[in-house]
Protein backbone atom coordinates (compact mmCIF):
# COMPACT_ATOMS: atom_id res chain seq x y z
CA UNK A 1 0.00 0.00 0.00
CA UNK A 2 1.38 3.53 -1.40
CA UNK A 3 -0.86 6.21 0.00
CA UNK A 4 -0.31 9.66 -1.33
CA UNK A 5 -1.66 12.45 0.92
CA UNK A 6 -2.22 16.08 -0.57
CA UNK A 7 -2.11 18.80 2.18
CA UNK A 8 0.18 16.39 4.53
CA UNK A 9 1.10 19.68 6.09
CA UNK A 10 -2.45 20.92 7.57
CA UNK A 11 -3.64 19.75 11.01
CA UNK A 12 -5.47 16.41 9.14
CA UNK A 13 -2.87 15.42 6.93
CA UNK A 14 0.17 15.38 9.87
CA UNK A 15 -2.57 13.57 11.97
CA UNK A 16 -3.28 10.86 9.71
CA UNK A 17 0.41 10.17 8.63
CA UNK A 18 1.16 10.17 12.12
CA UNK A 19 -1.57 7.48 12.44
CA UNK A 20 -0.63 5.86 9.26
CA UNK A 21 2.75 5.00 10.37
CA UNK A 22 2.15 4.73 13.78
CA UNK A 23 -0.59 1.92 13.74
CA UNK A 24 0.37 -1.58 13.51
CA UNK A 25 -2.69 -2.31 11.34
CA UNK A 26 -0.75 -0.09 8.65
CA UNK A 27 2.81 -1.40 9.19
CA UNK A 28 3.50 -2.31 5.57
CA UNK A 29 1.74 1.27 4.19
CA UNK A 30 4.22 3.64 3.03
CA UNK A 31 3.54 7.15 2.98
CA UNK A 32 3.97 9.77 -0.07
CA UNK A 33 3.69 13.33 0.96
CA UNK A 34 2.81 15.78 -1.93
CA UNK A 35 4.02 19.32 -0.73
CA UNK A 36 3.79 22.76 -1.57
CA UNK A 37 4.76 25.36 0.46
CA UNK A 38 5.26 23.76 3.79
CA UNK A 39 8.03 20.63 3.93
CA UNK A 40 7.41 17.56 6.11
CA UNK A 41 10.93 15.13 7.19
CA UNK A 42 11.35 11.78 5.11
CA UNK A 43 11.50 8.63 6.99
CA UNK A 44 11.86 4.99 5.76
CA UNK A 45 8.13 5.15 5.54
CA UNK A 46 7.69 8.72 4.13
CA UNK A 47 8.48 9.92 0.84
CA UNK A 48 8.65 13.95 0.97
CA UNK A 49 7.97 15.22 -3.27
CA UNK A 50 7.82 18.87 -3.74
CA UNK A 51 5.02 20.54 -5.73
CA UNK A 52 1.56 21.85 -6.53
CA UNK A 53 -1.70 20.04 -7.45
CA UNK A 54 -2.20 22.73 -9.79
CA UNK A 55 0.82 21.51 -11.70
CA UNK A 56 -0.10 18.78 -13.89
CA UNK A 57 3.70 17.55 -14.49
CA UNK A 58 4.08 17.55 -10.87
CA UNK A 59 1.02 15.32 -9.99
CA UNK A 60 2.21 12.98 -12.72
CA UNK A 61 5.57 12.65 -11.21
CA UNK A 62 4.04 11.71 -7.62
CA UNK A 63 1.95 9.29 -9.23
CA UNK A 64 3.75 6.21 -9.97
CA UNK A 65 2.88 3.11 -7.71
CA UNK A 66 0.59 4.48 -5.83
CA UNK A 67 -2.52 2.29 -4.87
CA UNK A 68 -4.52 5.22 -2.58
CA UNK A 69 -4.80 9.28 -2.43
CA UNK A 70 -6.20 11.09 0.20
CA UNK A 71 -7.18 14.14 -1.29
CA UNK A 72 -6.65 16.76 1.91
CA UNK A 73 -5.18 20.01 -0.48
CA UNK A 74 -7.55 23.00 -0.28
CA UNK A 75 -7.80 27.08 -0.24
CA UNK A 76 -10.45 28.94 1.81
CA UNK A 77 -11.24 32.38 0.39
CA UNK A 78 -8.49 33.14 -2.63
CA UNK A 79 -10.20 33.32 -5.57
CA UNK A 80 -7.49 33.69 -7.32
CA UNK A 81 -6.66 30.40 -6.27
CA UNK A 82 -9.49 28.55 -5.76
CA UNK A 83 -10.20 27.22 -9.52
CA UNK A 84 -6.47 25.84 -9.89
CA UNK A 85 -6.59 23.97 -7.12
CA UNK A 86 -10.01 22.74 -6.51
CA UNK A 87 -10.75 22.70 -9.81
CA UNK A 88 -7.49 21.91 -12.08
CA UNK A 89 -5.68 20.13 -9.43
CA UNK A 90 -8.41 17.66 -8.59
CA UNK A 91 -8.89 17.21 -12.11
CA UNK A 92 -5.12 16.05 -12.53
CA UNK A 93 -5.08 13.88 -9.46
CA UNK A 94 -8.04 11.79 -10.85
CA UNK A 95 -6.50 11.87 -14.38
CA UNK A 96 -3.28 10.46 -13.48
CA UNK A 97 -4.88 7.97 -10.48
CA UNK A 98 -6.85 6.43 -12.94
CA UNK A 99 -4.26 5.94 -15.45
CA UNK A 100 -1.90 4.17 -13.35
CA UNK A 101 -2.77 -0.07 -12.92
CA UNK A 102 -1.90 0.40 -8.96
CA UNK A 103 -4.97 2.40 -8.79
CA UNK A 104 -6.93 1.21 -5.32
CA UNK A 105 -8.95 4.12 -4.03
CA UNK A 106 -9.20 7.89 -3.81
CA UNK A 107 -10.44 9.39 -0.49
CA UNK A 108 -11.44 12.99 -0.75
CA UNK A 109 -12.22 15.04 2.65
CA UNK A 110 -14.91 17.39 1.86
CA UNK A 111 -16.95 19.80 3.72
CA UNK A 112 -20.40 20.74 4.96
CA UNK A 113 -20.06 23.78 2.99
CA UNK A 114 -21.44 22.10 0.08
CA UNK A 115 -24.45 21.91 1.75
CA UNK A 116 -24.58 25.76 2.98
CA UNK A 117 -23.60 24.14 7.02
CA UNK A 118 -25.04 27.25 8.71
CA UNK A 119 -25.90 29.51 5.97
CA UNK A 120 -28.80 27.88 4.38
CA UNK A 121 -32.23 26.88 6.93
CA UNK A 122 -32.99 22.77 6.71
CA UNK A 123 -36.09 21.45 7.46
CA UNK A 124 -34.30 18.25 8.79
CA UNK A 125 -31.37 16.47 9.97
CA UNK A 126 -28.58 16.87 6.62
CA UNK A 127 -27.41 13.75 4.86
CA UNK A 128 -26.22 12.49 1.91
CA UNK A 129 -28.85 13.02 0.07
CA UNK A 130 -29.16 16.49 1.28
CA UNK A 131 -29.08 18.76 -2.49
CA UNK A 132 -25.32 20.77 -2.56
CA UNK A 133 -26.47 24.40 -1.49
CA UNK A 134 -23.30 26.78 -1.69
CA UNK A 135 -23.14 29.90 0.30
CA UNK A 136 -21.78 33.06 -1.32
CA UNK A 137 -17.78 32.90 -1.65
CA UNK A 138 -15.66 30.56 -3.45
CA UNK A 139 -14.52 27.95 -0.63
CA UNK A 140 -18.17 26.93 -0.55
CA UNK A 141 -18.29 26.56 -4.65
CA UNK A 142 -15.32 24.73 -4.37
CA UNK A 143 -16.25 22.39 -1.81
CA UNK A 144 -19.66 21.34 -3.98
CA UNK A 145 -17.20 21.39 -6.97
CA UNK A 146 -14.76 18.59 -5.39
CA UNK A 147 -17.85 16.08 -4.58
CA UNK A 148 -19.79 16.55 -8.19
CA UNK A 149 -15.81 15.67 -9.86
CA UNK A 150 -15.22 12.90 -7.81
CA UNK A 151 -18.86 11.17 -8.37
CA UNK A 152 -18.99 11.99 -12.08
CA UNK A 153 -15.51 10.33 -12.41
CA UNK A 154 -17.24 7.29 -10.67
CA UNK A 155 -19.87 7.40 -13.30
CA UNK A 156 -17.69 8.56 -16.54
CA UNK A 157 -14.17 5.69 -15.57
CA UNK A 158 -15.48 3.70 -12.72
CA UNK A 159 -13.10 5.27 -10.43
CA UNK A 160 -13.45 4.10 -7.09
CA UNK A 161 -14.02 6.64 -4.98
CA UNK A 162 -15.16 7.99 -1.49
CA UNK A 163 -15.52 11.37 0.32
CA UNK A 164 -15.61 11.91 3.54
CA UNK A 165 -17.51 15.20 4.20
CA UNK A 166 -16.48 16.61 7.29
CA UNK A 167 -17.62 19.99 9.18
CA UNK A 168 -14.94 22.58 10.96
CA UNK A 169 -12.42 20.24 12.51
CA UNK A 170 -11.06 20.88 15.77
CA UNK A 171 -7.39 20.19 17.17
CA UNK A 172 -5.60 21.49 20.16
CA UNK A 173 -6.73 24.63 21.93
CA UNK A 174 -8.64 25.37 18.14
CA UNK A 175 -12.16 25.31 19.93
CA UNK A 176 -11.40 27.15 22.55
CA UNK A 177 -9.63 30.26 20.15
CA UNK A 178 -13.30 29.67 18.26
CA UNK A 179 -14.79 31.64 20.92
CA UNK A 180 -12.63 34.41 21.19
CA UNK A 181 -13.81 37.95 21.76
CA UNK A 182 -10.28 38.65 20.88
CA UNK A 183 -8.14 39.07 17.65
CA UNK A 184 -7.23 35.58 18.29
CA UNK A 185 -10.25 34.27 17.53
CA UNK A 186 -10.44 30.99 15.24
CA UNK A 187 -12.55 30.96 12.20
CA UNK A 188 -15.84 32.81 11.90
CA UNK A 189 -17.85 34.65 12.91
CA UNK A 190 -15.70 37.22 14.24
CA UNK A 191 -17.81 38.04 17.54
CA UNK A 192 -15.59 41.33 18.50
CA UNK A 193 -17.66 42.59 15.23
CA UNK A 194 -20.81 41.90 16.76
CA UNK A 195 -20.80 43.37 19.43
CA UNK A 196 -19.76 46.79 20.96
CA UNK A 197 -16.43 47.56 21.06
CA UNK A 198 -16.56 48.02 25.46
CA UNK A 199 -18.42 44.50 25.35
CA UNK A 200 -15.68 42.90 23.43
CA UNK A 201 -13.08 44.44 25.69
CA UNK A 202 -15.43 43.26 28.73
CA UNK A 203 -15.92 39.68 27.40
CA UNK A 204 -11.98 39.47 26.92
CA UNK A 205 -11.65 40.37 30.89
CA UNK A 206 -13.54 37.87 32.17
CA UNK A 207 -13.31 35.25 29.70
CA UNK A 208 -16.76 35.38 27.90
CA UNK A 209 -17.68 33.17 25.40
CA UNK A 210 -20.43 33.68 22.51
CA UNK A 211 -24.07 32.13 22.83
CA UNK A 212 -25.09 32.04 19.29
CA UNK A 213 -28.46 32.34 18.76
CA UNK A 214 -29.99 30.98 15.10
CA UNK A 215 -32.43 33.16 13.15
CA UNK A 216 -35.25 32.17 15.10
CA UNK A 217 -33.70 33.41 18.30
CA UNK A 218 -32.80 29.69 20.15
CA UNK A 219 -29.42 28.93 20.87
CA UNK A 220 -27.63 27.91 17.67
CA UNK A 221 -26.39 24.45 16.52
CA UNK A 222 -23.24 23.78 14.66
CA UNK A 223 -21.56 20.69 13.50
CA UNK A 224 -17.79 20.12 14.43
CA UNK A 225 -15.53 16.64 14.17
CA UNK A 226 -12.24 16.31 16.23
CA UNK A 227 -9.37 15.83 14.09
CA UNK A 228 -8.93 12.28 15.29
CA UNK A 229 -12.35 11.34 14.90
CA UNK A 230 -11.72 12.51 11.37
CA UNK A 231 -8.33 10.62 10.97
CA UNK A 232 -10.12 7.17 12.50
CA UNK A 233 -13.03 7.68 9.77
CA UNK A 234 -9.93 7.91 6.83
CA UNK A 235 -8.49 5.21 7.99
CA UNK A 236 -11.43 2.79 8.07
CA UNK A 237 -12.25 4.25 4.38
CA UNK A 238 -8.88 3.61 2.95
CA UNK A 239 -10.10 0.29 2.12
CA UNK A 240 -13.53 -0.73 3.83
CA UNK A 241 -15.65 -2.59 0.70
CA UNK A 242 -18.73 -0.33 1.99
CA UNK A 243 -16.76 2.73 1.17
CA UNK A 244 -16.68 2.33 -2.61
CA UNK A 245 -18.12 5.48 -4.14
CA UNK A 246 -20.15 6.55 -1.54
CA UNK A 247 -19.90 9.84 0.46
CA UNK A 248 -20.18 9.92 3.98
CA UNK A 249 -20.95 12.57 6.55
CA UNK A 250 -18.20 12.18 9.46
CA UNK A 251 -19.06 14.44 12.44
CA UNK A 252 -20.01 14.72 15.79
CA UNK A 253 -23.17 12.59 17.14
CA UNK A 254 -25.00 16.02 17.87
CA UNK A 255 -24.06 19.62 16.98
CA UNK A 256 -22.25 21.54 19.13
CA UNK A 257 -25.56 23.75 21.38
CA UNK A 258 -24.29 27.10 22.02
CA UNK A 259 -26.73 27.35 24.59
CA UNK A 260 -25.62 24.10 26.28
CA UNK A 261 -21.80 24.81 25.43
CA UNK A 262 -22.66 28.30 27.28
CA UNK A 263 -23.96 26.25 30.48
CA UNK A 264 -21.24 23.53 30.28
CA UNK A 265 -18.67 26.15 30.57
CA UNK A 266 -20.24 28.62 33.66
CA UNK A 267 -20.62 25.15 35.49
CA UNK A 268 -16.93 24.11 34.75
CA UNK A 269 -15.16 27.06 34.75
CA UNK A 270 -17.49 29.73 36.08
CA UNK A 271 -17.29 31.49 32.49
CA UNK A 272 -19.61 34.24 31.60
CA UNK A 273 -21.63 34.30 28.53
CA UNK A 274 -23.06 36.95 25.56
CA UNK A 275 -26.23 36.73 23.93
CA UNK A 276 -25.72 37.05 20.38
CA UNK A 277 -28.12 37.26 17.52
CA UNK A 278 -27.74 35.93 14.25
CA UNK A 279 -29.06 35.14 10.54
CA UNK A 280 -27.51 31.84 10.50
CA UNK A 281 -29.46 28.20 11.01
CA UNK A 282 -29.30 25.31 13.21
CA UNK A 283 -28.53 22.23 11.25
CA UNK A 284 -27.85 18.78 12.02
CA UNK A 285 -25.11 16.55 10.21
CA UNK A 286 -26.74 13.01 10.37
CA UNK A 287 -23.64 10.53 10.67
CA UNK A 288 -25.72 7.60 10.46
CA UNK A 289 -24.70 6.48 7.02
CA UNK A 290 -20.67 6.31 8.27
CA UNK A 291 -21.79 5.01 11.96
CA UNK A 292 -24.09 2.40 10.14
CA UNK A 293 -22.06 1.07 6.68
CA UNK A 294 -18.10 1.99 8.39
CA UNK A 295 -18.71 1.10 11.56
CA UNK A 296 -17.16 4.51 12.52
CA UNK A 297 -17.90 6.10 15.65
CA UNK A 298 -16.54 9.50 17.09
CA UNK A 299 -15.01 9.61 20.25
CA UNK A 300 -15.72 13.35 20.70
CA UNK A 301 -19.31 14.97 22.18
CA UNK A 302 -19.16 18.42 23.96
CA UNK A 303 -17.43 17.85 27.28
CA UNK A 304 -14.83 16.10 25.72
CA UNK A 305 -14.26 18.67 22.99
CA UNK A 306 -14.32 21.66 25.40
CA UNK A 307 -11.76 19.53 28.01
CA UNK A 308 -9.07 18.98 25.30
CA UNK A 309 -9.29 22.59 23.84
CA UNK A 310 -8.78 24.09 27.58
CA UNK A 311 -6.55 21.82 29.43
CA UNK A 312 -4.30 22.13 26.41
CA UNK A 313 -0.96 23.64 26.94
CA UNK A 314 1.08 24.67 24.04
CA UNK A 315 4.94 24.14 24.01
CA UNK A 316 7.63 26.69 22.76
CA UNK A 317 7.95 24.90 19.67
CA UNK A 318 4.76 24.77 18.77
CA UNK A 319 3.60 28.31 18.50
CA UNK A 320 -0.37 29.15 17.53
CA UNK A 321 -0.21 29.60 13.93
CA UNK A 322 -3.32 29.95 11.56
CA UNK A 323 -2.44 29.29 7.96
CA UNK A 324 -5.65 29.61 6.60
CA UNK A 325 -8.85 31.15 9.07
CA UNK A 326 -10.79 28.00 9.50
Amino acid sequence: MLILVTGPTGKVGRTLIDRLLADPGFAGARVRALCHNRPLPASARLEVVRGSIADRAAVEAAMPGVTHVVHLATCKEMPELVMDVTVKGLFALIEAFRAIPTARRFVLIGGDAAVGHFHHRHDGPVTEATPHRAYPGCYALSKVLEEVMVAQAGIQYGLDWTCLRAPWIMEKDDFRHSLSFGDDVFGAPDWKTLVAPEVAAGARADGAVPLLRDADGRPLRRNFVHVDDLVAAILIALDHPAARQRLYNVAMDEPVDYGDLAAYLAATRGLPSIDIASGYHSTWLSNARARLELGWRPAYDLPRLVEAAWSYRRSPDDPRRIWYPG
